[in-house]
């Protein structure tokens, strides 16, 4: 699997991802499918290791005719799919778009894969197992699905798709549901960033609700190696739950972050329509069949992500 179509890779994840591919890899070639959302930042991939192995190609992952002329340019081995809108919020207000791209863009991959023979690897979220009680073990890869908003019940939906055409049609597959992801490169409506980038324009932090809530927070630089763990040792057909195994409330991260940074402040909002209280995975399948674990710890990755949103805020 030397030549990979990417999709969604100049958002957060795929972008870190193309990097350490890149890096990691001296044979790779990537083609990077991205339709450039609000979401998606071409200074995401500026700094790739190398430029001679990586083609960007700008375009809707639904675009059926536009995946077949990639085919035609570029030999493709596998699929890394990561494109989808991702903003619960956003999911809330409008979740049609959360539809269309999560679910029928999904289908259009899943068909162009079954048409070529490709290998899909699906990239998912912990999300589509619904939300946990503070005494509840973490999910593991049993874990029966309860969405709680319209993108986790779109994500939900597409993984069931992905393993549909791996039992009917014998698509090579493999599915990984991760945990809530930090690092550089993310997109500043999420919990860090947004907490950093208020913190660093003089701004309070919005708190929902009593800031309780508990998200298992996992360095993306890890994220990646798992996938790339998975692609070429994860068994076809196979779901890998990936976590970080770091589960302090929202408002601890918050109150992390500006002891990094010596200053901040919070501010508590309306909480949030059907919030979730509690995601927690257990990550012990890919530990034991791929030897994979988390090496950032949350003070260090925080420390790290801060560092480097500082140096951009700077310039």
């Amino acid at each position: 699997m030397k030549n990979i179509l990417v999709t969604g890779g100049a958002g957060f994840i795929g972008s870190n991802f193309i990097h350490h591919m890149l890096q990691c890899d001296p044979e790779v070639c990537i083609v990077n499918l991205d339709a450039l959302t609000y979401a998606g930042n071409l200074d995401n991939l500026v700094d790739l290791p190398t430029q001679n192995r990586y083609m960007m190609v700008v375009g809707d992952v639904c675009d059926s005719k536009l995946l077949k002329r990639i085919m035609h340019k570029a030999p493709i081995d596998a699929i890394v799919h990561f494109a989808a809108e991702t903003h619960v919020d956003r999911s809330i207000a409008g979740p049609g778009q959360f539809m269309q791209t999560n679910v029928m863009g999904t289908f259009t991959l899943l068909e162009l894969a079954r048409e070529h023979g490709i290998r899909f690897h699906h990239v998912s979220t912990d999300e589509v197992y619904g939300s946990l009680g503070p005494s509840e073990a973490p999910w593991d890869e049993q874990a029966p699905y309860a969405p709680n908003s319209p993108y986790s019940a779109s994500k939900a939906a597409s993984d069931h798709l992905v393993r549909v055409y791996g039992h009917t049609y014998g698509l090579p597959f493999t599915i990984t549901n991760c945990s809530n992801n930090y690092g550089p490169r993310q997109h500043p409506e999420k919990l860090i960033p947004l907490t950093i980038t208020n913190t660093l324009a003089g701004k309070p932090t919005p708190v929902y609700g009593n800031g309780e809530q508990i998200r298992d927070w996992i360095y993306v630089e890890d994220h990646c190696e798992a996938i790339r763990l998975v692609l070429e040792k994860g068994r076809i057909g196979e779901t890998y739950n990936v976590g970080g195994d770091n589960q302090p409330i929202n408002i601890e991260i918050i109150c992390m972050i500006h002891d990094i940074l010596g200053k901040g402040s919070i501010e508590h909002v309306k909480d949030r329509l059907g919030h979730d209280c509690r995601y927690a995975i257990d990550s012990s399948k890919i530990y034991r069949e791929l030897g994979w674990e988390p090496k950032k710890s949350l003070r260090d990755g925080l420390e790290e992500t801060v560092k480097w949103y500082k140096e951009r805020a700077d310039k």
